[in-house]
């Protein structure tokens, strides 16, 4: 998620000077502003070594470890705030990890592509997988290993118990509140244990 207006939007979410781990962190960018703008520390996860490499050269602390695996180094409420931004869809224990970032941060702060946006839907009526902005590839090789949608995560966090404190969509860096899961491209959710 490299738009900055986006970036932005999710991070007001995050209380100043929180402590912070960023699930999937790709190259430390909202570690790094979340830092810089909103006095927070924390450290970011990540596998890629060439994100790894670019969080340390933005002073970014990083910890390069597979989410698949679980959050087991870390105990109940290390962290004020877990973000998974544009990780949740790429995982393959996606509700296990929804739960263990509850269960090491107080409050947990999820955005991911919405399959139910408008868009999407008129491609699935017209037979093919969407390809938009949002979602750029093609259903063969696409990095996301499921698909989701605003109401799906509302389902989601109830079944986990899971209190939702703030949820809307993004569209172009702009929040949307009313109808986001047809009207946005990106699902963002604040939420703690219930």
């Amino acid at each position: 998620m490299s738009d900055r207006l986006t970036m932005e939007s999710i991070a007001r979410l995050v209380p100043p000077g929180s402590r912070v781990l960023d699930l999937g962190c790709g190259d430390g960018a909202m570690l790094d502003w979340l830092q810089r703008e909103r006095g927070c520390s924390g450290y970011g996860i990540e596998i890629s070594d060439a994100n790894v490499l670019a969080c340390v050269r933005r002073g970014v602390n990083v910890i390069q470890a597979n989410l698949d695996q679980g959050l087991a180094i870390f105990d109940d409420g290390s962290f004020d705030v877990v973000l998974q931004v544009d990780t949740l869809q790429h995982l393959r224990n996606a509700e296990t990890m929804l739960v263990e970032t509850a269960r090491v941060g107080r409050i947990g702060i999820v955005a991911f592509p919405n399959f139910a946006h408008w868009p999407n839907r008129l491609s699935i009526v017209r037979g093919r997988m969407p390809v938009t902005k949002r979602l750029p590839y093609q259903w063969y090789d696409t990095p996301n290993i499921r698909v989701g949608t605003f109401k799906d995560f509302e389902v989601l966090a109830t079944k986990n118990r899971l209190a939702i404190l703030d949820a809307f969509g993004l569209q172009e860096g702009r929040e949307v509140r009313f109808l986001p899961n047809a009207r946005a491209g990106t699902a963002v959710f604040k939420f703690e244990r219930g």
